[in-house]
Order: structure tokens, then sequence, then C-alpha cells
């Protein structure tokens, strides 16, 4: 979810491999460094129908592309943001599907990490941390993204960590569960 914290527990497992001299990929979608990632985040800093519909096409295909461009490369680690819980900014009537049948067709980990923020805390992290808000960053679409995301976070392949504690505990019990 928005204003969670998954960038910076990626940045601070990354940080955690290079020091234990480890090769990794990190991915963080909507990604900067290519056409879909940027025209995904062009549209979630809009508003409307049509924006949710081209920010969610646009993400699709960044995803895609992350996955054929870095799949099997020979790395010790592999970090995605946001990958699978990416569906839960689908239509209510939607994003189960979505999310069914992603997690058919694409490569998982068994280290699968939601951090379960409240809305508010989420909420208050962007007020204070973020000039231009995108379309989902407001409490009442926090509070409507944390219902989809906990319903895909209570499938058994998720490991759910308390998102509002210290930025430091939740790494901690990154390292714990993935044994670094």
């Amino acid at each position: 979810m928005d204003g969670s914290g998954k960038s910076t527990q990626a940045e601070y497992l990354c940080k955690h491999l290079d020091a234990l001299e480890k090769s990794y990929i990190l991915r963080a979608h909507p990604a900067e460094d290519n056409y879909f990632g940027q025209n995904s985040r062009e549209y979630l800093l809009k508003k409307g129908k049509t924006a949710h519909v081209f920010a969610s096409i646009f993400y699709l295909l960044d995803v895609i592309r992350s996955l054929v461009l870095y799949h099997g490369k020979p790395v010790d680690y592999v970090v995605f943001v946001r990958y699978l819980m990416g569906t839960a900014y689908l239509p209510e009537s939607l994003y189960m599907i979505g999310y069914r049948f992603f997690h058919w067709l694409v490569p998982k980990s068994p280290y699968m990490f939601f951090i379960d923020t409240s809305p508010a805390e989420a909420h208050q992290r962007i007020e204070s941390n973020r000039q231009e808000k995108e379309m989902f960053e407001s409490l009442e679409k926090l509070e409507k993204v944390h219902k989809k995301v906990s319903t895909i976070a209570s499938r058994p392949e998720w490991i759910i960590l308390n998102g509002d504690q210290p930025e430091e505990l939740i790494f901690e019990e990154i390292k714990q569960v993935l044994a670094l």
C-alpha cells in the first residue's frame, strides 16, 4: 500500500545484501527507467477513471517488462516492490480475479512480505514526505486499498509485518525471516 514503507525496506535489504556481498536485482513499480513505468507514474498523478485505466495498463506493461528482462538472471536475490499487490488497485470487482490470474502466471517466492500499515499511518507518512500525491493517496482511498490488500495478504503465501512500528524493527523482522 502507498506509504507503507515498501521502498524503504527494499533499500535496507539491498544495502544489507551489498554488505553480505550478495548479488541482487531491485525492481520497484512503477519504474522510472522505462516508458511504461514513466507513463504509469504520470497517470497516477492525475484523477478520474480514464487516468486509473491508463495507470493500470502502463503498470501492467511495466511489470511484464521487468519479468521478461530479469527472469532467470543469475543473481542471489530478486527484490520486487509492489509486485502482486498491485492488483489491489484494480476496481473492487476485478482485483481478486487479477490477483489469482497473476499469482498463477508469474514467478513467486516463499518470501512475499506484506507491510500492514494502517491507512492513518500511511496517510500521515504521505502527507509529510511527498509534494505530489497520487490518485490513491487520500485517506479515503488508502482505507479502500487497505481493505483489498488485507484480503490478499490473508492468503497463506504472504508474510505479514506490522508496518506501524519503526522501520528498523520491520527490517529486523525481514532479516529474521530471510535468515540473513
